[in-house]
C-alpha cells in the first residue's frame, strides 16, 4: 500500500533520509512539468525544480500535516518560479492582476463549452499545447497548468495563488474559452 504524503513526511522527520527520496520521486515530474510549462525553458524548469525541492527540504518541519502536501509543494514551486522570472525580468507582472473577478452568476450556469479533456484531446501534440498555453495571460495559464495538468482542485489553486475560489474558477473558464478559440480551425 502506498503511503500518503503526510505519512512520508512524518516518517522522514522521525527516521531520516529514506523517505525523502520517495517524496521527491513522487513529485519531481509534476513540479518540473509545471515549471517548464510556466517558463517555456528546460534549464529554468530544472533550476526551479531543484530550488523548490531544496526549499521543501529546508522547510519540511514547517509543513502542517492537516494541509495538502501537494498544495504546499506547488506553492513553493510557484514562488520559486516567480523569483527566477523576476530576476530575469522576462515576466510581465500586469498579467497577475489583483482584481477580484468573481462571477458567481456565470459559474452557476451549465457550460456549453468543451471540457479541458476535449480541448486537450484535439491538440495534435505537446508543442501545439505549449504554444497555445503561452498565448494565454499568465494567470489563466497558471490555473490551467495546476488544475488540468497537475490535477489540483480549485480550492487548492486558490490557496496557492492567494485568490478567492470564484476568481480561480472564473480564470479557468476564461482560459478554456481562450483555448477553444486558439484550437478552432482557421
Amino acid at each position: 500500500m502506498e503511503k500518503s504524503d503526510q505519512q512520508l513526511v512524518a516518517d522522514y522527520l522521525d527516521k531520516g533520509e529514506g523517505t525523502l527520496t520517495e517524496i521527491i520521486n513522487r513529485y519531481l515530474k509534476p513540479v518540473y512539468s509545471f515549471a517548464y510549462r510556466l517558463t517555456g525553458n528546460a534549464q529554468d524548469a530544472e533550476d526551479i525544480s531543484q530550488e523548490a525541492f531544496l526549499k521543501m527540504w529546508k522547510n519540511l518541519k514547517k509543513y502542517k500535516p492537516e494541509e495538502s502536501f501537494k498544495t504546499w509543494l506547488f506553492t513553493i514551486a510557484r514562488n520559486t518560479a516567480f523569483d527566477l522570472l523576476r530576476k530575469k525580468k522576462s515576466f510581465v507582472f500586469s498579467d497577475l492582476s489583483t482584481e477580484d473577478e468573481d462571477t458567481v452568476f456565470e459559474e452557476s450556469l451549465e457550460s456549453p463549452e468543451p471540457s479541458p479533456e476535449e480541448i486537450f484531446s484535439k491538440l495534435e501534440n505537446e508543442e501545439s499545447l505549449n504554444n497555445m498555453l503561452n498565448q494565454l495571460p499568465h494567470r489563466y495559464k497558471e490555473v490551467v497548468l495546476l488544475h488540468d495538468l497537475n490535477e489540483l482542485t480549485f480550492d487548492e489553486i486558490g490557496k496557492i495563488l492567494g485568490k478567492p475560489l470564484n476568481t480561480v474558477k472564473s480564470w479557468h473558464r476564461r482560459a478554456l474559452l481562450e483555448l477553444k478559440k486558439l484550437a478552432a480551425p482557421k
